[in-house]
């Protein structure tokens, strides 16, 4: 059945006339912040309680508070200057946010990562919610039962989805089961204090295609509250710097939203690590780290995986120059990066588990160390944990004794065209090699990682004969495993192969060892006034008083 068409007026009358009655057995979270009572109490009627109509019984993310300011702006005509948008969304995400243990299973959407999901409760709840966006937006709210009952009859009018009153119902019922509004850990977590993140932080970052860094992070307070950062980053490969400077939120105690840049990016080069980043950390409860993503690109397809790290005066060991070594091989040559290490360093020093021993000490310096590694012959298989001097690297290096097959990560992805008003959507591709587990069956959990090996990379379109050169009208693979799309954009999709050929390895039986990807390049899928717009607007309420005006 079709929605009956209504104006705004008459649904916000029907939903304020029924919210409280709905959810009479929830105490809701009172809302005293007056420029959230000044902004958003002329519609959403504030009760003797000190409760706002349907704020009050909901609970969010920075993401999702930014996109409910963001639909007031563009769909209800409400006025703010970007220093009151920031403080709405601060304010809202630090008293009706998440708990780090509600905010965790749904990381990978701030942090724009490609994942399959498989944390959707039924088919029916996965035509309704997952259809059209990533089930983590609903996820990604914690709502009262009438709360969550009222928002799924909202948004199935609103967005024509055709879902009846027994479906609606059953909906709801489910989301507010696995999402409530009140929870043992938003009740521990919500009176917490924040942390100073004021001083030094040491970082580890790896991107794609290219590697892993290292350095440190000096962050430092500004008057209103927010913070600026100075990152210097060292490439473990060459030895190349890379120098950020940045600022940035903290919310609820844990949840760090930024931007930072290097100073002269290189116009044109896709995947140039000095471009300007939008940065999601998440910190740990006692904020002695973090980990996260900073993300880039038309389709944020480029980005860094990074962990920050409190300074230490003790020896800190942050990474490794390989990821795995052979069983049987003798001589290995390892470097260790890190801060503080002693002038003399001796094998005693180093503890790599059983089977893997420090021949000799090569060179050492405050932040480097180089060491001749053996590798017994019986060595037990599997990840280790590197320690040295009582600093450890959790699982931080594999042993194993063949390789069983490459993996191209990701598995599946989509590519982008480009056209008079959209940049192309690059694809960052990696190549992994894995060792069949004690299972002995290839790709199931207890398969070992080897970490990125050497490959050459290939396109072949489906449906195309071998080597006609038919992919090559569709984009190129460089050395680095990166997809450029062609410049000419057809108004068509391409189903595509991405081939990495093992250089080095062979399969047990002397075959190459090749893994796939699935890619399709498509048209630009941002429209004017859609995605691009709102990203704008994002930028406007992140940046504060030096973006001036409304978008």
């Amino acid at each position: 059945m079709e929605p009956v068409p209504c104006s705004f007026a008459s649904i916000a009358a029907f939903l304020f006339a029924s919210n409280l009655a709905a959810v009479a057995d929830e105490p809701g979270i009172p809302v005293t912040d007056p420029i959230v009572l000044a902004k958003c109490g002329p519609c959403h009627i504030r009760d003797g309680h000190g409760r706002l109509e349907r704020i009050s019984w909901s609970r969010s993310t920075p993401e999702g508070w930014q996109s409910v300011l963001r639909r007031m702006i563009l769909d209800h005509g409400v006025s703010l200057s970007a220093v009151e948008a920031r403080a709405i969304v601060k304010t809202l995400s630090n008293l009706h946010g998440l708990a780090p243990a509600e905010a965790a299973p749904v990381r990978y959407s701030p942090e724009r990562r490609i994942q399959q999901e498989a944390n959707i409760p039924n088919e029916e709840i996965g035509n309704a919610c997952a259809k059209c966006h990533a089930f983590a937006l609903p996820l990604s709210w914690r709502r009262s039962g009438g709360e969550w009952k009222q928002f799924v009859t909202w948004h199935s009018a609103s967005q024509k989805f055709p879902a009846s009153d027994e479906s609606a119902a059953r909906i709801s019922n489910v989301l507010s089961k696995i999402a409530p509004l009140s929870t043992p850990a938003w009740e521990a977590w919500r009176n917490r204090d924040s942390s100073d993140l004021v001083g030094r932080w040491l970082v580890t970052a790896a991107l794609p295609g290219q590697g892993k860094y290292w350095g440190e992070m000096q962050v430092e307070r500004t008057p209103n509250g927010d913070f600026t950062t100075r990152t210097v980053l060292t490439s473990i490969a060459d030895g190349s710097i890379l120098a950020r400077t940045g600022r940035g939120m903290l919310y609820g105690g844990y949840a760090w939203r930024g931007r930072s840049s290097g100073a002269a990016p290189v116009d044109g080069v896709p995947g140039d690590p000095l471009t300007e980043a939008r940065e999601v950390m998440s910190f740990s409860a006692a904020t002695t780290s973090a980990e996260g993503r900073w993300f880039w690109g038309q389709y944020q397809e480029f980005g860094f995986d990074v962990q920050w790290r409190r300074d230490s005066a003790a020896p800190v060991l942050l990474a490794l120059d390989r990821s795995s070594l052979k069983a049987g091989s003798q001589g290995n040559r390892v470097r260790l990066v890190g801060y503080n290490f002693p002038a003399q360093a001796t094998p005693a020093d180093f503890d790599l588990g059983p089977g893997v021993a420090v021949r000799a000490i090569i060179s050492c310096t405050p932040r480097e160390l180089a060491a001749e590694v053996d590798v017994a012959s019986l060595a037990p298989l599997g990840k280790r944990s590197v320690v040295f001097q009582g600093s450890m690297l959790p699982d931080a290096l594999a042993i194993y004794d063949r390789v069983d097959y490459v993996k191209v990560s990701p598995d599946s992805a989509v590519a982008s065209f480009s056209d008079s008003a959209h940049a192309k959507g690059y694809l960052q591709f990696e190549s992994i090699g894995y060792q069949r587990g004690p299972d002995g069956i290839m790709h199931t959990a207890d398969d070992l990682e080897l970490g990125p090996i050497d490959v050459t990379w290939s396109l072949q379109l489906f449906h195309a004969p071998e080597d006609s050169g038919a992919a090559v009208r569709v984009g190129t693979l460089n050395a680095a495993g990166l997809f450029i799309p062609a410049s000419e954009s057809p108004n068509m999709n391409f189903d595509v192969w991405v081939s990495a050929t093992a250089k080095n390895e062979k399969s047990p039986r002397g075959r190459a060892l090749v893994g796939r990807s699935y890619l399709v390049v498509t048209p630009p899928a941002y429209t004017l006034n859609g995605r691009l717009y709102v990203r704008d607007l994002d930028r406007w309420i992140d940046d504060g008083p030096a973006q001036r005006g409304k978008p």
